[in-house]
């Protein structure tokens, strides 16, 4: 029950994606954007925790798990540390999957040669 769950969560994100792309003049850099910050603002009302628990992993594929682990780590060090740790914090959670895609795409670059 848990992969239909995650597939319908998946599934209606990247749904509307495609609707606000078809019928507004948003680009997908736009819609990466709005994504992210949807994420943000979910976690901050704790939304986004129980749409983990219902849609399992699901939940942590699309790219407003990255607002979430964005603000999930900012709100945490704030917490425990001071105003630095509202900074660091944001990368705490997120560093991993960020050094991960400089690096191949790093990597990339030099495989591939961009069209005129």
């Amino acid at each position: 029950m848990i992969y239909l769950k995650s597939f319908i969560f998946c599934g209606l994100v990247s749904a509307l994606a495609e609707l606000i792309l078809s019928k507004t003049k948003l680009t997908p850099g736009h819609m990466t954007t709005l994504f992210v910050i949807v994420g943000s603002f979910l976690d901050v009302f704790d939304i986004y925790d129980k749409l983990i628990v219902w849609a399992g992993g699901g939940a942590l594929v699309p790219i407003t798990s990255f607002g979430h682990l964005l603000i999930h780590g900012a709100m945490d060090m704030a917490t425990n540390s001071n105003f630095m740790g509202l900074l660091t914090g944001m990368l705490n959670l997120t560093a991993a999957g960020i050094t991960s895609a400089i690096i191949i795409s790093f990597y990339l670059s030099l495989i591939f040669k961009p069209k005129d």
